[in-house]
């Protein structure tokens, strides 16, 4: 598991503490009582309720254990106002290979709720293009091995 710091707004860290919380105090005991409703229904070979909710289970507490690390390793602070340079928590929109992109440059639990794609700053671009400038242009070497040139184009603020 990756112990990098992710960087979150306020609003995103609460958002997630608030899910935390519930996961917590309400939907683990909620399947803890649909799996004892399930034992007492006899065989559990056969016992499609119960292998249910033991995966349900399964999930809950994979999500839990993922909600502690984000929380636990967590940078909170704004988005800087728009500016010219690139950094964690801003929409960027970049040209690669002559067509425009835009996305949010920070973690996947910033964006939860908008349809922006998002790029870590430890990811290959990410990492090439923080403190580049408005009209610079950058390179770097993709997963796949091939070097790649992208263009910033736009910095503004993350409204999330």
């Amino acid at each position: 598991m990756n112990n990098s710091p992710t960087w979150l707004t306020q609003e995103a860290y609460d958002r997630l503490k608030a899910e935390l919380d519930n996961l917590l105090n309400v939907e683990r005991a909620a399947i803890a009582k649909k799996i004892q409703d399930a034992r007492e229904e006899g065989d559990l070979k056969e016992n499609g309720g119960y292998h249910a909710a033991k995966d349900q289970q399964g999930i809950i507490e994979a999500r839990i254990a993922r909600l502690n690390q984000i929380l636990a390793n967590s940078v909170i602070g704004e988005s800087g106002e728009s500016s010219d340079t690139v950094s964690q928590g801003m929409v960027i929109t970049i040209e690669l290979n002559g067509k425009q992109m835009e996305f949010l440059l920070g973690s996947a639990e910033m964006a939860e709720n908008t349809d922006l794609t998002v790029y870590s700053p430890d990811s290959p671009m990410g990492n090439a293009i923080i403190g580049a400038k408005i009209g610079e242009s950058v390179s770097y070497t993709a997963p796949t091995g091939k070097e790649l040139t992208v263009k910033i184009v736009a910095v503004k603020h993350f409204e999330g």
